[in-house]
């Protein structure tokens, strides 16, 4: 299709409005606040880059929010630390505005650390928009692919271009799929990443080794590869609340909201009850503006201010699993463009495995999501089809859900149809609430929370939005090539069975994972290993290394063993035996960084074992046959 007729498609389509008396309204592709930058830009990215400024304490963050009284509020309190939220805190301190931050459970815990792990423009959006002539899915693909190259540039050691793979089984597909994949590069336009080409299928096969030559729609004529990009997202997220942290906001996991706090004589929100979930303590923070980033669990915080409010989260579930490497080839991932139940399902190659999904069903609103059989076995019959390896659910190192906060739509027949777009808006004085949308829009998502939290406080920010041009903490000055110094400078130092500390090498596969993980903060996780002995893997086959623990609770806010097996580092999620396996270690390190005592360590295990058993691996069943008695805190 010309790009004549996309701009009819826009012309005759306008943007709707969704639900709840159309107070909440579906934000434009591009904004327009200011981009501005200069002196203060600088001062900014040279507080966050700094490579010796550590991040503030959790009990300094505590206290600056039992500092905010009621006749000295927070400019603005984020209920919710995904990564919208760490977004808009974010993005609230970099224009000088008094940012606090609080999040239930941990950074990423939710929906922001159980995606498809994609920063993409969306394929399927753009398919919408031109056999529905949908302008409202043309706009989300053009405003996705803006992001997704700013996520890519702000961001480098988290983000990068990852090339896919779509098997054509015609030429009629050849050509459908060239032309669509073709227009998905011109919308791009100076975002693009790479342009996407045809393969044939020996080529094809050369490049992806277990792809099918023959399928169900015949033997394969080539493939069309375009690029889209890929993250880390949890560590994306948690890199977003440690950035947000050295701008100056205090961002507070593992502290809940109790309830929200009203001001009675004109009945606007001033604040939250908070209670601290470790220690247990409650107090006041005041905030002349509150704004709700919790995800689906949004419209319980819409419900503290009022009961009675409309809901508008339509949850949908969203199923990945991770299998063994050899499913991928490394630097290459692979769609699957028919399904069953008309959905998109990727194979992509990730740290060192592959994950695969998803699913998109309706779901339940629960804090620990688990994928049911049914979901699992429909991604590895999706996937069967188009690989020459037996596709086996023993191979299932690890199978997760995720829930998706879709903003509603009454006329929508089903969540596959949904508007991915983010809704913003003010339904009760004093409480924005921003949902919707998707990973890789959080950024933009972040400035219109904020831009509509200084209208309704009358709040007066020093600059405006500042988060275009800002590399996140580890990302200046990073470059692929970085892990070899690290290969070069330092040695991890390991424990022998003799008791006795000896040097090892700091191989590749160490080096590039901590490069990538803490980009130009990965010499301090290197110093530790070296230096205080802490260079051992924790997990055989896998490069993590107990010194990440001990950074990850001194510099990440790492308070629990499921935070670091989950969150800080991915082993949760790419191996549910490997981190069972890991436990034990990674509790006796948080162990000294914490100071816990036996019940707390053994609490932990409980809780990380509990964890672990929503992820449905092929292995779990072995977890309750005696085998795993090693797991005991002694």
């Amino acid at each position: 299709m010309s790009t004549t007729r996309l701009r009819h498609i826009g012309v005759a389509v306008m943007s709707a409005a969704v639900a709840t008396g159309g107070i909440f309204l579906l934000q434009p592709a591009f904004s327009s606040s200011d981009r501005a930058g200069g002196p203060l830009l600088d001062a900014v990215r040279q507080k966050i880059n700094d490579p010796k400024a550590d991040v503030p304490s959790r009990a300094v963050q505590e206290s600056t929010l039992m500092g905010a009284s009621s006749a000295n509020p927070l400019d603005i309190l984020v209920v919710g630390g995904g990564g919208t939220g760490c977004g808009v805190a974010l993005d609230a301190a970099t224009r000088g505005l008094r940012v606090g931050l609080v999040e239930r459970e941990d950074f990423s815990s939710g929906t922001s650390s159980r995606s498809t792990k994609l920063v993409h423009g969306g394929v399927r959006y753009l398919e919408k928009a031109v056999f529905n002539l949908d302008y409202g899915q043309l706009k989300l693909v053009f405003h996705a692919l803006e992001e997704r190259k700013q996520a890519i540039d702000n961001a480098p050691h988290l983000c990068h271009a990852l090339p896919c793979m779509t098997p054509c089984f015609s030429r009629f597909e050849v050509v459908y799929y060239w032309m669509g994949l073709k227009m998905y590069d011109l919308v791009a336009g100076p975002r693009l990443l790479h342009l996407s080409r045809y393969y044939s299928a020996q080529e094809s096969v050369e490049l992806f080794p277990t792809l099918a030559k023959k399928g169900k729609g015949g033997n394969l004529s080539g493939t069309v590869v375009y690029y889209d990009g890929q993250m880390n997202d949890s560590r994306l997220n948690v890199s977003l609340a440690c950035t947000a942290a050295l701008a100056g906001a205090a961002v507070l996991n593992h502290a809940e909201v109790v309830s929200l706090l009203k001001d009675e004589a004109n009945g606007r929100i001033i604040g939250a009850r908070i209670r601290d979930n470790i220690s247990g303590k409650e107090f006041d923070t005041y905030a002349k503006v509150v704004v709700n980033a919790a995800g689906p669990f949004c419209d319980s915080v819409r419900k503290m201010a009022n009961k009675d409010v409309k809901p508008i989260i339509c949850p949908s579930s969203g199923v990945h699993i991770v299998l063994p490497d050899y499913y991928s080839p490394e630097g290459m991932g692979l769609i699957v463009p028919k399904t069953k139940d008309g959905r998109v399902v990727f194979m992509l190659p990730w740290l060192g495995r592959t994950v695969a999904g998803t699913t998109d069903s309706d779901t339940i609103i629960t804090p620990l999501p688990e994928p049911h059989e049914d979901e699992i076995q429909f991604i590895l019959d999706a996937i069967s089809d188009y690989l020459s390896v037996k596709v086996r659910r023993t191979d299932v190192l690890s199978a997760w859900s995720g829930i998706r906060p879709l903003a509603m739509d009454p006329s929508a027949k089903n969540t596959e149809s949904i508007s991915r777009d983010h809704v913003v808006g003010e339904d009760y004085p004093g409480l924005v609430t921003i949902t919707g949308g998707k990973w890789t829009t959080y950024r933009s998502m972040a400035e219109d929370a904020v831009t509509t939290a200084i209208k309704s406080g009358k709040l007066t920010p020093v600059t405006g939005c500042l988060t275009h041009n800002l590399r996140l903490i580890g990302g200046e000055g990073w470059e692929p090539s970085s892990f070899t110094i690290l290969a070069q400078q330092y040695v991890r130092m390991k424990k022998t069975y003799g008791g006795k500390v000896v040097p090892g090498i700091m191989d590749s596969a160490a080096a590039k994972h901590l490069s990538h993980a803490y980009g130009t903060l990965a010499y301090r996780v290197a110093a530790i290993a070296q230096d205080e002995g802490l260079g051992k893997r924790l997990a055989h086959g896998y490069p993590y290394l107990e010194a990440e623990v001990a950074y990850c609770a001194r510099q990440e806010y790492c308070e629990s063993a499921v935070d670091f097996i989950a969150r800080r580092s991915r082993l949760a999620f790419l191996d549910t035996d490997a981190a069972r396996r890991a436990l034990p270690r990674v509790i006796e390190i948080l162990a000294l960084e914490h100071s816990w005592d036996k019940s707390k360590q053994k609490q932990e295990l409980q809780k990380a074992k509990d964890f672990l058993e929503t992820f449905k691996s092929s292995k779990n069943a072995q977890f309750h046959d005696g085998k795993h008695q090693a797991l005991e805190i002694k």
